[in-house]
Formats: structure tokens, C-alpha cells, sequence
């Protein structure tokens, strides 16, 4: 099976008119963002995309994006690779009335002044928001061990005078 290369901007309306699917891929290249993110970007980006309308005539788009990407092991500077999957489920709107319409099912995106999503931009920001937040290897496959880790010892707080040892010298009085 070859790898279909997958448009870059689509009219989300005329697509779920014709019930259309999308699978095929995206090259490292198309996303600087995220290529920016990672220490690198180790496959094609595979993506999955159907269209459609719901039982309320909605037009709206699911399906999944999947990469593996090279990261840097915050613990131990070293390179890992790492999967990155995300499943998506969106529905074009045009200004913020129609967003805060929408069932909780679907997310808003927002369509260009030709009707048209960015579909390679809204992919690159949902694998961008995937990637952990702290990159780590499993601690069995880490080279700093948990026992080679040190957190820094807490200095003995000093013994402080009683503010109100004072009163009490009044009160004896």
C-alpha cells in the first residue's frame, strides 16, 4: 500500500456533503512546529480522517493522527523515541456564537473566509499538545538510576527567639 500525500487546506462542508475519508500521510517537513518541539521527527505522519453529518445536520470530522517522534530524556540527556497518537473529533464554526452552540461532543474550529479548515495546522497543534509535558524515559530503561538521583538536602531551620516571649516578661510583672 502506498502513502497518499494529504491536502493541506479542505473545504469541511463539501467533504462531508460527499461523505469523504482521508487516509494517508504527512512528511516531517510540512510541521516546523512541531518538528521545533522534538529533538526530531522519526516517521511520516500517518493520519486517518472521515467527514460527515450527525442526526442534526452538523458537519463535523473525526478520525486519528499518529507519529514517532525522538525526545530528550529530561532525567538523563539522552534520546528516546516515543509514540505519539491522538483521536480527534471536530466541527467547523464560523465566529464564537456558533462555537458555544455546539454539543460537548464536538470541538470548534474555526473555517477561513472561504469556508476552509487548515487541516495540517489543527493536526500539528493536536500532536503538539500530546507530547508529555516532562520528557522521561521509564525509570527501568533511564540511565540515571532512582538511587544515583539527588534532590538537595533542606539546611536545619535556626532556633528563632518566641515573638512574644516579651508578653510573657509583662505578665510576670
Amino acid at each position: 500500500m502506498t502513502n497518499v500525500k494529504l491536502p493541506k487546506v479542505l473545504d469541511p462542508y463539501k467533504s462531508a456533503q460527499k461523505r469523504s475519508s482521508y487516509k494517508g500521510v504527512y512528511v516531517a517537513t510540512d510541521m516546523p512546529r512541531l518538528s521545533d518541539s522534538v529533538a526530531s521527527i522519526v516517521s511520516d505522519i500517518l493520519v486517518n480522517v472521515e467527514f460527515a453529518k450527525d442526526a442534526q445536520g452538523l458537519t463535523y470530522f473525526q478520525g486519528n493522527a499518529e507519529v514517532t517522534v525522538e525526545l530528550i530524556c529530561q532525567r538523563c540527556n539522552e534520546g528516546f523515541s516515543q509514540e505519539i497518537e491522538v483521536e480527534f473529533c471536530f466541527s467547523p464554526v464560523q465566529g464564537d456564537e456558533q462555537a458555544e452552540l455546539l454539543p460537548d461532543a464536538y470541538e470548534p474550529i474555526e473555517v477561513n473566509d472561504h469556508g476552509e479548515i487548515d487541516l495540517l495546522q489543527m493536526l500539528e497543534d493536536e500532536l503538539i499538545l500530546a507530547l508529555p509535558i516532562v520528557a522521561l524515559h521509564a525509570e527501568e530503561d533511564c540511565k540515571v538510576k532512582s538511587q544515583d538521583m539527588q534532590f538537595g538536602e533542606i539546611p536545619s531551620e535556626q532556633e528563632r527567639e518566641n515573638p512574644f516571649a516579651v508578653l510573657k516578661e509583662l505578665k510576670r510583672d
